[in-house]
């Protein structure tokens, strides 16, 4: 795990007194979104232009699980992250030309 706890909490201006037990799991789950939602060869997200853009998506996610850590209700709505999405976007688009290189040597 390449982000830690206490960058998040250093992100949302968080310090120990604040409920922040669940920051691992919830860095350890937008890990996991990530790599599904753009896809998980060995070696890409490790790469030097890849890992800063996985990072920052990691925090950003990690940080929207926290603060919007409340149970859905039908008249919830939550505002999409355009960050998160943006960087995802580049991240897909990386990994295909990863793939590409990787397969075509």
């Amino acid at each position: 795990m390449s982000v830690t706890k206490e960058q998040i909490m250093l992100t949302l201006n968080l310090d120990e007194t604040d409920d922040v037990s669940l920051i691992p799991a919830y860095i350890k789950t937008a890990e996991i979104y990530i790599k599904n939602a753009v896809g998980d060869a060995d070696g890409f997200f490790e790469t030097e232009n890849v890992k800063d853009l996985y990072d920052t998506a990691v925090i950003a996610l990690a940080s929207a699980y926290y603060t919007y850590r409340v149970a859905l209700a039908d008249t919830m709505a939550y505002p999409i992250d355009l960050t998160l999405n943006s960087i995802i976007g580049q991240l897909r688009g990386l990994y295909a030309v990863y793939c590409e290189e990787t397969l075509n040597g």
